[in-house]
């Protein structure tokens, strides 16, 4: 069975999402200060969903036979260059300029799915963390799924660690983890529910490579927020956030191994949890140093658009039309010896 890739069409009768106006004057005031000409771009493209484009990551353990060839006849290409300084063989992620989602395949047991959809920029810290054959790794907020299953594209682990503190979202990542994994990998992986800022001392110095996907103001999620009073409820938590961010990597270093590498991400725009947390860490922590990823950047730079006022270790892409990828941000840090 090949299953027939055509754009969704918008649902007769459903109402269009609604901009909340309250996180859209936030975001206003903030990102014109951070960001300057760039935010009119990048609001551009935050508040139109329907110019939002959606890439298709292959599942190489469920490969179906002319998909790639489809995607090329309708105008798809791949997203990543070869010339990347870590792009594994079996990685294949398809992109094309058109705004557009194709139908996510529904979760059937027993049956894995081909393909998965997601906003292409969030494939960025899986290949700045450049997990080997072997390696022992940690996805310290794994949930929904996607950098897992991404990961697991990569290479195979000889230790994979998935910890979710929430419970719902635990329930997901799992569900994610068994519609893309083969039963046989899904015994190398140990999922958990444990407090992400505890797992430094629970398990200490046992990865090698640990993933930070932290919880983050959602810029494109928090725009349409439904309901208003739960938008200023955010709004006003927002600056709890950059603490616990803190607080989730002083964690992830001390679960490093010495020589082991981190990788930081958000889906934000803002400084406070991106580069001033990063910063916070770097001047706080002797014992990590920042790795350098703009070969990487420059790497992808066709298809992805870049903040110019960031340093060699991170990254921050920027949603335009045509590009539409982001927000993501990116840094990476190197743990050189025991605190």
């Amino acid at each position: 069975f090949f299953l027939s890739l055509h754009l969704v069409k918008k649902t007769k009768g459903k109402p269009e999402k609604q901009i909340c106006q309250v996180v859209l004057d936030h975001f206003e005031k903030q990102y014109t200060a951070e960001l300057g000409d760039a935010w009119s771009r990048v609001r551009d493209v935050l508040t139109s969903p329907w110019c939002w484009q959606h890439a298709l990551l292959l599942n190489r353990f469920s490969r179906c036979p002319g998909l790639e060839s489809s995607l090329t006849a309708q105008g798809f290409h791949p997203a990543f260059p070869a010339a990347l300084p870590y792009l594994p063989a079996a990685f294949r992620c398809y992109i094309r300029r058109a705004p557009g989602r194709f139908p996510a395949q529904k979760h059937q047991p027993g049956r894995l799915k081909e393909y998965y959809l997601l906003n292409a920029a969030s494939l960025l810290p899986v290949l700045a963390l450049e997990v080997k054959d072997g390696d022992d790794v940690l996805d310290l907020c794994a949930a929904p799924g996607g950098k897992s299953v991404a990961i697991l594209q990569c290479a195979c682990p000889g230790h994979f660690h998935c910890n979710e503190y929430d419970d719902v979202r635990s329930r997901w990542l799992e569900q994610t983890i068994e519609s893309f994994i083969p039963d046989p990998l899904i015994n190398f992986i140990m999922f958990s529910k444990l407090d992400g800022r505890q797992i430094g001392d629970l398990k200490p110095e046992l990865y090698d490579k640990v993933l930070v996907d932290a919880p983050c103001s959602n810029d494109r999620s928090w725009l349409f927020s439904g309901d208003p009073q739960q938008a200023v409820l955010r709004l006003v938590r927002r600056k709890e956030l950059s603490s616990l961010q803190f607080q989730l990597l002083r964690s992830a270093i001390k679960a490093l191994r010495p020589g082991g590498s981190l990788v930081y991400s958000t889906c934000t725009l803002s400084r406070a949890e991106n580069s001033d947390v990063i910063s916070l860490i770097l001047d706080s922590c002797r014992n990590v140093m920042p790795v350098d990823i703009s070969e990487m950047a420059r790497g992808v730079s066709q298809e992805f658009t870049f903040f110019s006022g960031t340093q060699r270790h991170e990254l921050l892409v920027l949603p335009e039309k045509g590009r539409a990828w982001g927000p993501m941000y990116v840094a990476k840090l190197k743990k050189m010896s025991s605190a």
